[in-house]
């Protein structure tokens, strides 16, 4: 009888400890502009991807904008500082926020090919939380600078045109 009503009284205790454990929920969305973006590797360049953040209006709290974690295929480099300069730092419930999230850098002589990339928001109910709240891919396609294949289309025919003309001195 002792045993019964002790293990009772544990299960009961247990129940209690797991529906006092605040549970979590709330969410965010997020969005990019213009997640396939087009630059040129020929020269080295950056490409700004801008993005909107918005916490539904049925949240029960503030969500906690505290951290990011990304992804992208080398030689490309990402750098979050907008993230983290121009972000708010929470989003009450209905509120949204628009402005750049990352740049993505590409070097010099990049490869024309396509790059995958992924960008997360993490945080949560309070600033310490790291719970994946929104994730986002993005795309950059590299194609040849304009200028280089110009000059590689104007300066063919004139190499030709020159060594016409020293063939034609030697004869």
């Amino acid at each position: 009888m002792k045993r019964t009503i002790f293990t009772l009284g544990l299960f009961v205790l247990a129940a209690g400890s797991l529906l006092s454990v605040p549970a979590y929920a709330d969410t965010i969305t997020l969005t990019l502009t213009n997640p396939v973006q087009v630059g040129s590797g020929s020269l080295g360049s950056s490409l700004d991807f801008d993005a909107t953040v918005s916490a539904p209006g049925k949240n029960s709290g503030d969500v906690f904008l505290n951290s990011d974690s990304f992804n992208v295929d080398a030689p490309l480099t990402l750098d979050d500082d907008g993230f983290f300069f121009g972000f708010p730092l929470s989003l009450s419930p209905g509120q949204s926020f628009t402005g750049l999230l990352f740049t993505v850098f590409l070097p010099t002589n990049t490869p024309n090919a396509i790059f995958n990339g992924s960008f997360s928001i993490l945080g949560g109910a309070d600033g310490s939380a790291a719970n994946d709240l929104a994730d986002v891919t993005f795309q950059v396609n590299t194609v040849p600078e304009t200028t280089t294949i110009l000059m590689l289309g104007t300066g063919l025919p004139g190499l030709v045109a020159m060594i016409r003309r020293k063939r034609g001195a030697t004869s």
